[in-house]
């Protein structure tokens, strides 16, 4: 058995080694069709086991063509960090400790290290120290702990118990979030049983910041209780909303705030960008994600909340075989809803103490400066578009005419179907104020000006060879 496992772990070491290596040379997007990835993955159910040194080989063999590079420089369709290496060869650690984060009990070493990564995050975020932090997958179950937490307190403010008495017969509470607001917080109300013909859209401007005078009026409508979700760095372009505004008429109304910042929150760690998030410390809960602008490995959010005993209120199982917390460290299972869970606070840890403060403020201003550099090679082409003011590291793109276009809109895909099968850079697409539009996302750390540059010249050879051929 120990030799097996050594066998497994010394190939499964050299394969991520090779992959790592070529990680600049890699093409961002898969080469494996689906028909070959199910061909690669399947047969019948294995009837009996292998050595686990085969299993790895092969799983390497069948994986490979379907690995996006994500993970590598020039990838841009997403906002999605590379695993920085600190917190990749962490989680190795965390898979080999098998261990379930759910509790100090069942790993006292997690529950400390997600306590001081916690501290950490919210000293970095420069958020109110009396937060509550709990460590989910992603963003949006972020959202949805954050939300909780606020559906729940509002809900108690207002007389009723719904740990108790469930959500049949409870006030109403009013939800007023920005019409240009990201998927997840719409998925997250959702969750919640707050239907979405029951929200109050929030008008937003052209860059898809919330318009406070809109709010302001929509809030004078509101009877009971209020829950406000705004926003830190539009998926598009990159925009925040403007929080002191928001937090006022907010808490004018005795409401809660909610911050979406999954990785817009991340501009408050950089003196540079640190501005554009001005006023997002006065919310009441906010989401990031440490997969996207921290480089942690997936899966990896944060949940932050002020008010600590709410957080608990929402999140607590209770159970006579649960110890209780132990010293002042926060049970994990306090402030997520999960019972068995990865034991996340390692690799959030690592990456931490490798950066420091100071590596992850620079991280961010180089990729806003790579976002910008890049934007603007674009823009000096006739016929090439970029449709936003770059606030952060994000930016779109539209080609032909900027305005409403079926032939721009044709242009615009056709650009992203050909930019992405040549395989240089990775680029999205999306629609936005009803156009088709390219998105850019300069989140990876190990983006170069090289990189930026290569992608430039690769997007706009493609302008170029569509025109060509038209």
């Amino acid at each position: 058995m120990a030799a097996d496992l050594s066998a497994a772990l010394d190939a499964a070491y050299a394969c991520a080694r090779r992959f790592h290596d070529a990680r600049a040379q890699r093409r961002p997007n898969a080469a494996a069709t689906v028909e070959w990835l199910l061909d690669a993955f399947g047969g019948p159910t294995p009837e009996a086991g292998s050595d686990s040194r085969t299993v790895i080989e092969r799983l390497v063999t069948a994986a490979d063509p379907g690995l996006t590079g994500s993970a590598g420089a020039r990838f841009f369709g997403w906002v999605i960090g590379a695993s920085h290496p600190a917190g990749v060869a962490a989680d190795w650690l965390t898979s080999a400790w098998g261990q379930n984060g759910a509790s100090y009990h069942s790993s006292p070493a997690n529950a400390v290290a997600e306590h001081v990564a916690a501290r950490w995050l919210v000293d970095i975020l420069r958020l109110p120290p009396e937060c509550a932090v709990g460590f989910t997958t992603g963003a949006t179950m972020a959202q949805v702990v954050c939300i909780a937490a606020a559906r729940n307190e509002l809900l108690r403010r207002a007389g009723w118990d719904v740990e108790a008495d469930g959500m049949f017969g409870a006030p109403p509470i009013s939800v007023c979030v920005g019409d240009e607001a990201h998927a997840s917080v719409f998925l997250a109300l959702r969750y919640l049983g707050f239907g979405e013909r029951r929200l109050i859209r929030i008008a937003a401007d052209a860059s898809g910041r919330m318009l406070d005078d809109s709010l302001r009026a929509a809030i004078a409508q509101v009877n009971g209780p209020l829950l406000v979700i705004a926003q830190a760095g539009q998926l598009n372009t990159g925009a925040f909303d403007p929080f002191d505004a928001i937090a006022d008429a907010t808490h004018a109304r005795d409401g809660w705030l909610h911050v979406d910042g999954a990785f817009g929150l991340w501009a408050r760690a950089c003196a540079a960008t640190a501005h554009r998030a001005a006023g997002a410390e006065r919310a009441d809960s906010w989401g990031a994600d440490g997969h996207k602008w921290l480089q942690v490995p997936y899966d990896c959010g944060y949940a932050f909340v002020r008010d600590a005993a709410a957080h608990r209120r929402a999140m607590t199982t209770s159970a006579s075989y649960l110890p209780p917390s132990v010293n002042g460290v926060i049970d994990p299972s306090d402030t997520v809803p999960e019972l068995s869970r990865r034991a996340r606070g390692f690799a959030t840890w690592a990456v931490i103490a490798a950066l420091g403060r100071r590596g992850i403020a620079e991280m961010i201003g180089r990729h806003c400066d790579l976002a910008r550099r890049m934007a603007q090679r674009l823009a000096r082409h006739d016929g090439v578009h970029v449709l936003n003011d770059v606030e952060l590291n994000q930016f779109i793109v539209r080609f032909g005419s900027a305005g409403s276009s079926a032939a721009s809109d044709e242009a615009t895909r056709r650009i992203i179907d050909r930019v992405q099968t040549d395989g240089v850079c990775f680029v999205g697409g999306a629609t936005w104020r009803g156009v088709a539009v390219m998105r850019v996302s300069v989140i990876s750390w190990p983006t170069t000006d090289a990189d930026v540059d290569r992608s430039a010249d690769a997007i706009i050879d493609a302008w170029h060879g569509f025109q060509r051929e038209s």
